[in-house]
């Protein structure tokens, strides 16, 4: 019997998930509605295959950071990404964080349980217009402007990331909303972005250089030697 643990915050999805999967038979569905409750349960079950949601009411890289922490103590179990968001961005870090396979929300119950069945038979699946989209974005990537950050910057666009406003990352790095406001326009400028969203997108974009909150790169400035205001 397959065990597979779900992680969704949505019930309906959680409810249509399981009536998918038990046509495969001999699956057992361990549900979760959080990204706390999915770890607990995985400690817990120890499950052949976990399904995972990206976009967690507190935001999308909740998602990808339950996949970047599973993969830092587990290699081994498949994950397949289950989710709403098609950014061929979103999906690349999702893959190059441990993901094992990714499938849309709005796809057919058959492209569903083709993925479950790739996936847990210890294959990769990305659907053909995912992939097309993925490598199409890689092949205009440009160089990583995370290299040239500060510290004080690295702060910022990892809480930006997160989905933070000005006055929450403000609060947290101990400085002025004006502060915040300042080191952003310069986030943008450096990532030739124009509004918050997509400066959240790119920050999205270069997760893995910001492994943990204010983390500094090898050969990046150290406290002392940051020049931002």
């Amino acid at each position: 019997m397959t065990r597979v643990l779900v992680i969704d915050d949505h019930p309906v999805v959680l409810r249509g998930t399981r009536e998918i999967l038990e046509t495969v038979g001999a699956t057992a569905i361990v549900p979760a509605q959080g990204i706390a409750e999915g770890f607990q349960l995985y400690r817990k079950h120890k499950p052949d295959l976990i399904i995972v949601d990206l976009a967690m009411r507190t935001g999308i890289l909740n998602g990808l950071s339950f996949i970047r922490r599973l993969r830092l103590h587990d290699q081994q179990t498949p994950l397949l990404v289950f989710t709403m968001h098609s950014d061929p961005v979103i999906v690349s870090r999702a893959l190059e964080l441990g993901a094992n396979g990714y499938v849309l929300k709005d796809s057919t119950a058959e492209e569903f349980l083709r993925a479950f069945k790739t996936v847990r038979d210890g294959k990769l699946y990305l659907s053909h217009d995912l992939a097309a989209e993925v490598a199409f974005n890689q092949a205009r990537e440009k160089a990583n402007p995370i290299r040239n950050l500060s510290l004080r910057e690295l702060q910022t666009l990892a809480l930006v990331a997160e989905g933070k406003p000005y006055g929450v990352i403000a609060k947290h790095l101990g400085v002025s909303y004006k502060t915040v406001a300042n080191v952003c326009a310069q986030l943008k400028a450096k990532f030739g972005v124009q509004s918050l969203p997509e400066l959240m997108r790119a920050a999205i974009q270069h997760l893995p250089s910001i492994t943990r909150l204010g983390e500094v790169p090898e050969g990046q400035d150290k406290v002392g030697s940051d020049k931002s205001p």
